[in-house]
């Protein structure tokens, strides 16, 4: 037996569900689909079509093909957005003549379109929905059946009409009682676009997952480019960049990629962007959900945060540990009760309890839900599992009326100097008229993370990432910290740090600092709290600029007796560096505006 892109049905035992909860759903090196997705997507297809047994899946999976079977029906179709170009899409249809709603997925940007995500859909169909799951234009790999045909558009306008052209074939193939969309990722800004520009106002609710608020700011903000991201993201999606864009998309990547034109390109990324049009979301009363998380590589988290906390309508917001996609991957794919660590399947059922409420009606909890719920990074509980640690009581999570309402308080940590052999020091007193320098243009072992997606997986699983400080290059870096802390600090909010730069080579006219915030244990190990760039352009030699920035919020409790560190650096794969390589950097603090940390607290 094999699937409809003729491969072998593959199988699926409960160790494939076991490497998905453990692993998660991308590859250990980076932006790639983890097989054992692709596994169970493409059993579960079959299953459900009736084309292999599902006596073959384990338990929980097989009786949610046979739920699906009896109440459903399921189909694959091409439906036409043009008069020449049609959209892949996966199909659920009741069998009933009673109205029910329908939920619409666009598929995130991946080279598999809606295929890895099988399970999502049917979650919702043994719920009570008709499901309409989408490949938006361009994404895909060709000769998949589960590609589409067209241009990237990259949720542009193309996007927002083609999800309303989904909702007329919606209406027309199931008469629903109501309309809601559900994304993670790509999909989940296209719903958000969908929602605000649907020409007849027919989206009853939204679940946004691992979503973006403004993707101009997601690839360059501070101006700094976002350039590990967009790479990643461009080899993402099932065919070569040529193929995959128009020339308009092509000019836009190629400004980007050479920092030139970046004007266009963030008006490009500002009208695709689901902040721009929170006034339609907020005068349509769109009920809106979010999840976003702490050490997010692709849509940072302050972004998302931002338009949530303009949105008026009905909302809430989860903020969890680790990066894009992780915590809402195993639900959506298909882990069963019995294999997660507890709280693996929470992201999930907490999106669909939203649709149920908004959609079906239900009476659950989502009315006394917080508006937000932050999850306080790395304070779960773990016992050792296989190489590593596996989870065994989950993370804390703190209630709260809004964003905002998270710090309560700020503490000031000066910088000084200690001369150029030896870290400088966090105190509470104002030090100005010393100077520190490094040397620019290297990345060091202070980084944000080892690879996109995949370091911040393994956060999410309980098993973050552990810096040596000690054997930071102190040539090329700089770090300042406190003594040991007493009662440590619940850290909760954007730190924000000020300093005064210069460069100390003649032809060097810009500098990029990148700004790490770390927690060091009493063994001198470290974890990352936080961290963002900055880039610093019209700079002459021996001239000094006060610059200010803002780090990403954080949800972080320090513990009794640890460390609060800072570092500055130039160079992190995550970003482009613009400056002169091994050009000399100057970091140091002007009376009046001293260099200091603004940590927040609550």
């Amino acid at each position: 037996m094999t699937t409809e892109d003729g491969a072998p049905i593959p199988s699926v035992t409960d160790a494939t569900l076991t490497d998905i909860a453990t692993n998660g759903i991308w590859r250990s090196a980076g932006l790639d689909i983890n097989p054992s997705v692709l596994a169970v997507a493409r059993a579960l297809l079959a299953a459900v079509q009736g084309a292999a047994p599902t006596g073959a899946l384990p338990d929980e999976l097989r009786e949610l093909v046979d739920g699906v079977r009896r109440g459903a029906g399921v189909t694959l179709q091409r439906l036409p957005v043009t008069e020449d170009l049609s959209l892949s899409a996966f199909l659920i249809k009741q069998n009933t003549t009673e109205p029910r709603p329908v939920v619409i997925v666009p598929a995130g940007w991946n080279p598999y379109g809606w295929l890895p995500f099988m399970a999502g859909y049917l979650a919702l169909a043994v719920r009570g929905y008709h499901v309409l799951a989408y490949t938006p234009r361009g994404i895909g790999t060709p000769g998949l059946v589960s590609t589409s045909e067209g241009f990237i558009d990259v949720a542009g306008p193309h996007d927002w009409s083609d999800g309303s052209r989904m909702i007329d074939h919606a209406q027309a193939q199931f008469a629903p009682s109501k309309v809601g969309f559900l994304g993670l990722s790509y999909g989940s800004g296209i719903s958000q676009l969908v929602a605000a520009h649907d020409p007849e106002d027919r989206v009853a609710a939204v679940a946004a997952l691992s979503t973006w608020g403004n993707l101009a700011t997601s690839l360059y903000d501070n101006d700094t480019r976002h350039v590990e991201a967009v790479r990643a993201l461009i080899e993402f999606t099932g065919g070569a960049e040529e193929d995959k864009f128009d020339d308009a998309t092509l000019k836009i990547l190629k400004d980007f990629r050479e920092g030139q034109d970046l004007k266009d390109v963030v008006t490009w990324g500002t009208e695709r962007s689901p902040e721009t049009y929170v006034g339609l979301t907020n005068t349509r009363g769109i009920p809106t959900f979010y999840s976003n998380t702490w050490h997010e590589s692709l849509f940072p988290a302050r972004e998302a945060i931002d338009t949530f906390e303009k949105l008026t309508t009905p909302k809430h917001l989860n903020l969890w540990i680790g990066d894009h996609g992780a915590p809402e991957g195993a639900g959506i794919t298909g882990v069963s009760t019995g294999v997660p660590f507890p709280g693996l399947l929470t992201p999930m059922r907490e999106a669909y309890a939203w649709l149920d409420h908004h959609l079906l009606g239900e009476a659950n909890a989502v009315p006394d839900w917080p508006v937000v719920n932050s999850q306080v990074m790395f304070t779960y509980e773990t016992a050792p599992f296989g190489g590593g640690r596996r989870i065994t009581t989950p993370a804390k999570r703190e209630p709260l009326r809004s964003w905002a309402e998270a710090t309560t308080a700020t503490e000031s940590w000066f910088l000084s100097g200690n001369g150029e052999t030896s870290d400088g020091v966090l105190s509470d007193k104002p030090s100005a008229g010393w100077s520190r320098s490094f040397i620019a243009g290297h990345e060091t072992a202070a980084t944000a993370m080892d690879k996109v997606m995949a370091t911040g997986q393994k956060e999410w699983s309980g098993n973050p990432k552990t810096y040596e400080p000690a054997a930071f290059e102190r040539t090329r870096l700089l770090l300042w910290s406190t003594e040991e802390l007493s009662g440590g600090r619940h850290i909760r909010g954007a730190a924000r740090l000020r300093l005064t730069v210069r460069t100390e080579d003649a032809d060097t006219e810009a500098a990029t600092l990148v700004a790490y915030l770390f927690d060091i244990g009493q063994d001198g190990k470290a974890r990352i709290i936080t961290h963002e760039p900055l880039t610093v352009t019209g700079l002459s030699r021996g001239t000094d600029r006060t610059v200010s920035w803002s780090l990403q919020p954080a949800a972080y409790d320090l513990p009794d007796g640890h460390r609060l560190a800072l570092v500055v650096n130039s160079r992190d794969q995550l970003y482009a560096f613009t400056g002169q390589e091994n050009s000399t950097t100057t970091i140091t603090s002007a009376s009046g505006e001293e260099a200091v940390l603004e940590l927040p607290l609550g």
